[in-house]
């Protein structure tokens, strides 16, 4: 193991566990408790989609005319990320991104989606990302936490893009609340199971493959430069962070 990388694993090994740990999954008992997890966690299904993109827009060439842009090891690797990630298939083989999959989860489930379509509407309109924040029905956990995201992405610093995107996001989610999410499906199969699909999906995808895509392409960028690994050493520390704060909003909102 690159040397560099088992000094980020140590640096994020407590609050990580913290996050694997968190007491959140223990309250999620029953269906309405599913919907309000939902209602939360789609606003970081949704910006781990906008860090992906500009990983693809600072590595490949996505303007006209097309010329050869960076390095080709980068391009495959986020390119591959992306078509997984953009357009992969749900249960019934209709091709759509991850976001769109949880979205059409969230609806079977009885999950409120209004506050992220309202959002998602916005930001069709052309308001600025901080705008639509402010003015979107959205619990204060989830606008903290995308609004983090878009600090990380103005930094316009593709190591610390990349390291983010390997170490602080969606390979997070343990096993114990797969087992409840199976569990609560066998219970309500026609509200679930699209539910269970995506966590499937992203554990088959995302959370194996993709991981060590998304690994290689952060040593890549960071290179033999210890000033940027540094800097994505923090980054990655202060996004757990806000996954961490995240998590403590959905638990506020359970047991309420």
């Amino acid at each position: 193991m690159n040397s560099n990388v088992a000094h980020i694993q140590a640096a994020i090994a407590n609050v990580r566990e913290e996050i694997v740990k968190h007491p959140v999954y223990a309250e999620i008992k029953t269906l309405e408790d599913v919907q309000r997890f939902m209602e939360v966690h789609v606003f970081a299904v949704w910006d781990f989609m906008s860090l992906l993109k500009v990983l693809q827009r600072e590595l490949t060439c996505v303007q006209l005319p097309w010329v050869p842009t960076g390095d080709a090891e980068t391009r495959q690797l986020i390119n591959e990320i992306v078509l997984g990630e953009e357009s992969d298939v749900d249960q019934d083989g209709a091709i759509m991104s991850h976001f769109e999959m949880y979205l059409q989860a969230m609806k079977q489930a009885g999950a409120n989606t209004g506050g992220i379509e309202s959002f998602i509407a916005n930001i069709r309109k052309g308001i600025p990302i901080y705008e639509a924040l402010n003015v979107a029905n959205i619990s204060d956990g989830a606008r903290a936490f995308v609004r983090f995201t878009f600090d990380i992405i103005e930094s316009n610093k593709p190591h610390v893009h990349a390291a983010v995107f390997t170490f602080g996001r969606e390979d997070l989610i343990p096993g114990m609340f797969v087992s409840l999410v199976n569990d609560l499906n066998e219970r309500f199969p026609d509200q679930i199971s699209k539910f269970k699909y995506y966590l499937d999906r992203h554990i088959e995808v995302d959370g194996d493959h993709h991981s060590h895509l998304a690994l290689r392409m952060t040593e890549l960028l960071c290179g033999d430069d210890d000033s940027k690994w540094e800097e994505a050493k923090q980054a990655v520390v202060k996004a757990l962070e806000m996954r961490k704060q995240l998590w403590n909003q959905v638990l506020q909102l359970s047991v309420a």
